[in-house]
Protein backbone atom coordinates (compact mmCIF):
# COMPACT_ATOMS: atom_id res chain seq x y z
CA UNK A 1 0.00 0.00 0.00
CA UNK A 2 1.32 3.55 -0.74
CA UNK A 3 1.70 6.44 1.32
CA UNK A 4 -1.04 8.06 0.13
CA UNK A 5 -3.44 5.56 -0.11
CA UNK A 6 -2.43 4.62 3.60
CA UNK A 7 -2.98 8.73 4.49
CA UNK A 8 -6.76 8.14 2.70
CA UNK A 9 -7.17 5.73 4.64
CA UNK A 10 -6.64 7.21 7.90
CA UNK A 11 -8.28 10.28 7.19
CA UNK A 12 -12.02 7.74 6.05
CA UNK A 13 -11.11 5.78 8.96
CA UNK A 14 -10.61 8.46 12.28
CA UNK A 15 -11.94 11.71 10.11
CA UNK A 16 -15.10 9.57 8.38
CA UNK A 17 -14.93 6.70 11.17
CA UNK A 18 -15.95 4.46 8.38
CA UNK A 19 -15.17 0.81 8.21
CA UNK A 20 -12.16 0.55 5.65
CA UNK A 21 -10.95 -2.34 3.56
CA UNK A 22 -7.55 -1.94 1.78
CA UNK A 23 -5.77 -3.36 -1.61
CA UNK A 24 -8.18 -5.82 -2.67
CA UNK A 25 -6.23 -8.09 -5.69
CA UNK A 26 -8.58 -8.75 -8.46
CA UNK A 27 -8.02 -11.12 -11.45
CA UNK A 28 -5.68 -9.37 -14.38
CA UNK A 29 -3.46 -7.91 -11.59
CA UNK A 30 -5.93 -5.39 -10.96
CA UNK A 31 -6.42 -3.72 -7.59
CA UNK A 32 -8.85 -2.08 -5.78
CA UNK A 33 -7.55 0.96 -2.96
CA UNK A 34 -10.35 1.35 -0.79
CA UNK A 35 -13.70 -0.01 -0.20
CA UNK A 36 -15.38 2.00 2.83
CA UNK A 37 -18.61 1.90 4.74
CA UNK A 38 -20.08 4.13 6.43
CA UNK A 39 -21.69 2.56 9.46
CA UNK A 40 -24.06 5.04 10.56
CA UNK A 41 -26.00 5.04 7.13
CA UNK A 42 -24.39 2.15 5.23
CA UNK A 43 -23.57 3.92 2.49
CA UNK A 44 -20.60 2.80 0.41
CA UNK A 45 -17.46 4.20 -1.17
CA UNK A 46 -15.36 2.53 -3.66
CA UNK A 47 -11.87 5.04 -3.44
CA UNK A 48 -8.95 5.28 -5.63
CA UNK A 49 -6.15 6.94 -4.89
CA UNK A 50 -3.92 9.09 -7.65
CA UNK A 51 -1.63 11.39 -6.13
CA UNK A 52 1.46 13.15 -7.69
CA UNK A 53 3.22 16.03 -6.65
CA UNK A 54 5.46 16.01 -10.19
CA UNK A 55 4.32 19.27 -11.57
CA UNK A 56 3.33 18.16 -14.70
CA UNK A 57 1.16 15.09 -13.27
CA UNK A 58 0.43 16.64 -10.24
CA UNK A 59 -3.54 17.73 -11.23
CA UNK A 60 -5.67 14.99 -12.76
CA UNK A 61 -6.67 15.74 -15.97
CA UNK A 62 -9.67 15.42 -18.74
CA UNK A 63 -7.24 14.26 -21.49
CA UNK A 64 -8.53 11.43 -23.74
CA UNK A 65 -7.53 7.99 -22.02
CA UNK A 66 -6.62 4.89 -24.15
CA UNK A 67 -4.96 1.62 -22.75
CA UNK A 68 -2.97 1.34 -25.95
CA UNK A 69 -1.53 4.93 -25.16
CA UNK A 70 -1.25 3.20 -21.51
CA UNK A 71 1.04 0.46 -22.32
CA UNK A 72 4.18 3.29 -23.52
CA UNK A 73 5.91 3.15 -21.01
CA UNK A 74 6.72 7.16 -21.93
CA UNK A 75 3.01 7.75 -21.58
CA UNK A 76 2.35 5.70 -18.69
CA UNK A 77 2.19 8.79 -16.13
CA UNK A 78 0.10 11.50 -18.79
CA UNK A 79 -2.40 8.52 -18.89
CA UNK A 80 -2.58 7.87 -15.18
CA UNK A 81 -3.54 10.98 -14.58
CA UNK A 82 -6.49 11.01 -16.47
CA UNK A 83 -10.32 10.98 -15.66
CA UNK A 84 -10.66 8.51 -18.83
CA UNK A 85 -7.98 6.40 -16.74
CA UNK A 86 -9.99 5.79 -13.34
CA UNK A 87 -13.13 6.36 -14.94
CA UNK A 88 -12.20 2.47 -17.82
CA UNK A 89 -9.64 1.06 -15.67
CA UNK A 90 -10.14 1.80 -12.00
CA UNK A 91 -13.84 1.75 -12.06
CA UNK A 92 -14.76 -0.27 -15.02
CA UNK A 93 -12.37 -2.79 -15.48
CA UNK A 94 -14.72 -6.17 -15.30
CA UNK A 95 -11.84 -7.50 -13.14
CA UNK A 96 -12.81 -4.73 -11.03
CA UNK A 97 -16.53 -4.31 -11.01
CA UNK A 98 -16.61 -8.58 -10.22
CA UNK A 99 -14.77 -8.51 -7.29
CA UNK A 100 -16.91 -5.51 -6.20
CA UNK A 101 -19.89 -7.76 -6.49
CA UNK A 102 -18.44 -9.64 -4.13
CA UNK A 103 -18.15 -7.62 -1.50
CA UNK A 104 -21.92 -6.10 -2.75
CA UNK A 105 -20.68 -3.09 -4.61
CA UNK A 106 -23.12 -3.22 -7.25
CA UNK A 107 -23.50 -0.57 -10.06
CA UNK A 108 -25.98 2.45 -8.52
CA UNK A 109 -25.67 1.59 -4.67
CA UNK A 110 -21.79 2.88 -3.74
CA UNK A 111 -20.21 6.07 -4.62
CA UNK A 112 -16.80 5.90 -6.48
CA UNK A 113 -13.62 8.50 -5.31
CA UNK A 114 -11.11 9.54 -6.75
CA UNK A 115 -8.47 11.35 -4.77
CA UNK A 116 -5.78 13.27 -6.59
CA UNK A 117 -3.64 16.63 -6.13
CA UNK A 118 -6.56 18.52 -7.79
CA UNK A 119 -7.16 18.83 -10.80
CA UNK A 120 -7.72 20.84 -14.03
CA UNK A 121 -10.40 22.86 -14.81
CA UNK A 122 -13.54 21.13 -16.28
CA UNK A 123 -12.69 17.31 -14.93
CA UNK A 124 -14.92 18.34 -11.74
CA UNK A 125 -17.82 18.64 -14.06
CA UNK A 126 -16.66 15.88 -16.28
CA UNK A 127 -16.11 14.04 -13.06
CA UNK A 128 -19.79 14.85 -12.39
CA UNK A 129 -21.33 13.37 -15.10
CA UNK A 130 -19.15 10.04 -15.13
CA UNK A 131 -20.61 9.74 -11.69
CA UNK A 132 -17.00 10.09 -9.82
CA UNK A 133 -17.13 12.57 -6.67
CA UNK A 134 -13.04 14.06 -6.38
CA UNK A 135 -11.45 14.71 -3.17
CA UNK A 136 -8.21 16.98 -2.94
CA UNK A 137 -6.04 14.99 -1.44
CA UNK A 138 -4.72 18.44 0.26
CA UNK A 139 -7.88 19.12 2.04
CA UNK A 140 -8.32 15.65 3.34
CA UNK A 141 -4.59 16.43 4.73
CA UNK A 142 -5.86 19.81 6.75
CA UNK A 143 -8.88 18.32 7.82
CA UNK A 144 -6.95 15.38 9.52
CA UNK A 145 -4.83 18.01 11.19
CA UNK A 146 -7.91 19.66 12.15
CA UNK A 147 -9.45 17.07 13.50
CA UNK A 148 -6.75 16.20 15.72
CA UNK A 149 -5.44 19.77 16.68
CA UNK A 150 -4.69 19.66 20.59
CA UNK A 151 -5.59 16.37 20.73
CA UNK A 152 -3.25 14.77 23.54
CA UNK A 153 -4.23 11.00 22.32
CA UNK A 154 -1.42 8.30 21.48
CA UNK A 155 -2.50 6.64 17.98
CA UNK A 156 -1.44 3.43 17.31
CA UNK A 157 -1.99 4.04 13.31
CA UNK A 158 1.42 4.50 12.39
CA UNK A 159 -0.04 6.80 9.43
CA UNK A 160 -2.15 9.14 11.64
CA UNK A 161 0.53 9.36 14.41
CA UNK A 162 3.02 10.27 11.72
CA UNK A 163 0.32 13.67 10.65
CA UNK A 164 -0.98 14.39 14.26
CA UNK A 165 3.12 14.58 15.42
CA UNK A 166 3.53 16.82 12.12
CA UNK A 167 0.36 18.77 12.44
CA UNK A 168 1.78 19.42 16.36
CA UNK A 169 5.02 20.15 15.65
CA UNK A 170 3.37 22.83 12.57
CA UNK A 171 1.87 24.24 15.19
CA UNK A 172 4.37 24.32 17.99
CA UNK A 173 6.63 26.08 14.95
CA UNK A 174 3.90 28.54 14.22
CA UNK A 175 3.21 29.41 17.91
CA UNK A 176 6.71 30.14 18.56
CA UNK A 177 6.98 32.46 15.43
CA UNK A 178 4.11 34.16 16.93
CA UNK A 179 2.04 33.18 14.71
CA UNK A 180 -1.62 31.88 15.34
Amino acid sequence: METTERIVESYVRYVKNWATLPNIRCDGQMEIDLLAIDPVSLARYHIESGVSVSGSYSKLTNHSYSPDVLKQRTKQAGQRRTLGYFRDRKFGDLNIVKRLADYGFEQGNYAKVIVSWGWQGGVEKAAETAGIVLWDFRALIHEIAATFDGERTYFGDDTLRTLHLFARASSDALKNLGVQ
